[in-house]
């Protein structure tokens, strides 16, 4: 959508939808400011200045709000794609529904009980737990946030490092990178994978049979990786265990049997609407949604009316304020054009040569991703990519590559996803803080490694063998 006025007033709406972008950027990466400030006060400058002071265009404005698409019966029942323009409240009311899903999953024990039933069966010995933990934090972040699978991941494995006397921060840093690996799996799995697959009209199949393949691949690829880099010091570790070790029991970790039950059966339900939502027809949102509102219901009957209401209030509604203003932000630039002419510069760089556009894509997104956060850069590309796709590199290829770029690229610094940034926090909390330089040593190289990998797979499996 671009809008229908030239000359002088195009270029001063562009100036200063540019310029809302930069600044919002800017004082994003200072974080001085609560980000959901930040992209609302952005957005509402937007809206007043961009829509309405240069375009004079009440319709846009309506239609960067986008509250229409929500009585469509497509936003409910359909697979076809949202219109690529204004608030996706497609991804806003999906991931508000899991996170009401997962925060009751929580308060039961679910989660916890998982970590510790898996450490019981490999017997606590430290390589098999090293590769179960890996293994499970990209199987959960699949389905819920990888914020929430480091939160508890991450305070288990440092709960056992004090019992076995291991150093917990290769192991929580190899579950952080997993997390961000699992999350790309999957169109539920990262936030960016959600605002690709809105915007594209993608099923949770789709992405799990695209990206889902070279994310299993680059799994085995980063777990020998890890296990290489490790293996010495956790053999160390696994020599120096303490005698008669009291082992925490994965039953203590259940507060009512009831919600673990009700919990348990939700999860299980959600895995399996969403895999076969191409068949049922129910969108993601009607999913989320769903499955939040059974969880919700669940925890009221099992627990008691004001823990459901206390499920609500634990809600992080700062972060779904922060997609509101940013989807508008996003919106300034596309409506004046300005992703157009970075869609063309692409263009005129790659000289229309699909690998050249492919490795563009990938590697600028990986790159920005390891030092802003991917949500923001993922939604600002995706009409540039929209814009890109011809029938020699077509929409979906760019979309996958989108995405594998944005949610690996932020596993190569500790600010590059807000799942490293707890995962270090909740060590550093225990007496073992992760410098720069030691985060660095273990998931800048990995991601390089898998960023590479998937452009490999990306070639061969659209381009040379398709």
């Amino acid at each position: 959508m671009v809008t229908t006025i030239t000359g002088t007033a195009l270029l001063v709406a562009r100036i200063l939808a540019l310029v809302i972008f930069l600044g919002m950027f800017g004082v994003l990466v200072t974080g001085k400011v609560e980000r959901q400030w930040v992209t609302l006060t952005c957005g509402g400058l937007v809206l007043a200045l961009v829509f309405g002071a240069c375009c004079h265009s009440g319709s846009a404005i309506w239609k960067s709000l986008n509250l229409g698409s929500i009585i469509k019966p497509t936003f409910w029942y359909g697979s076809a794609a949202e219109e690529s323009f204004g608030i996706s409240w497609s991804t806003i009311l999906f991931i508000f529904g899991v996170w009401v899903m997962v925060e009751a999953m929580s308060r039961s024990g679910f989660f916890k009980w998982v970590c510790l039933a898996l450490a019981k069966a490999v017997h606590y010995k430290l390589i098999p737990l090293f590769i179960v933990f890996m293994l499970i934090s990209a199987f959960l972040s699949m389905f819920i946030g990888s914020i929430t699978v480091i939160l508890f991941l991450a305070a288990v494995t440092v709960e056992l490092s004090r019992l076995l006397k291991f150093d917990p921060i290769p192991m929580v840093l190899a579950e952080v990178f997993c997390a961000n690996l699992g999350g790309a799996a999957t169109m539920a799995g990262d936030p960016p994978n959600i605002i690709i697959g809105t915007a594209v009209g993608f099923t949770f199949f789709d992405f799990f049979s695209n990206t889902g393949t070279m994310v299993l691949i680059s799994l085995v690829i980063i777990m020998i990786f890890f296990l290489l880099v490790c293996r010495k010091d956790l053999k160390k570790s696994e020599a120096n265990r303490p005698e008669n070790v009291s082992y925490p029991d994965a039953k203590e970790a259940v507060t009512n049997k009831k919600a673990f039950g009700v919990s348990a059966f939700v999860f299980i339900l959600t895995i399996v609407l969403l895999i076969t939502n191409k068949q049922t027809g129910l969108t993601i949102t009607t999913i989320g949604l769903f499955s939040g509102l059974l969880a919700l219901i669940g925890t009221a009957i099992t627990v008691g009316p004001k823990e459901g209401l206390d499920v609500l209030k634990k809600i992080d509604y700062k972060t779904l304020s922060f997609f509101v203003g940013l989807f508008l932000v996003v919106a300034g630039l596309q409506y004046t054009g300005c992703l157009e002419l970075v869609a063309q510069f692409i263009r005129n760089v790659s000289g229309g040569n699909p690998y050249v556009v492919v490795a563009i894509i990938l590697w600028v997104s990986a790159i920005a991703s390891a030092f802003v956060d991917n949500i923001p850069f993922a939604a600002t590309m995706v009409p540039v990519i929209q814009a890109l796709a011809t029938p020699a590199v077509p929409l979906d290829v760019l979309a996958y590559t989108l995405s594998i770029g944005t949610d690996i690229g932020g596993n190569a610094t500790p600010i590059g996803a807000s799942a490293n940034v707890v995962g270090t926090s909740i060590v550093a909390k225990e007496g073992h803080p992760v410098t720069w330089g030691k985060y660095c040593k273990y998931n800048a190289p990995a991601t390089i490694i898998v960023v590479a990998s998937c452009m490999l797979m990306i070639y061969g499996r659209y381009f040379w063998f398709a």
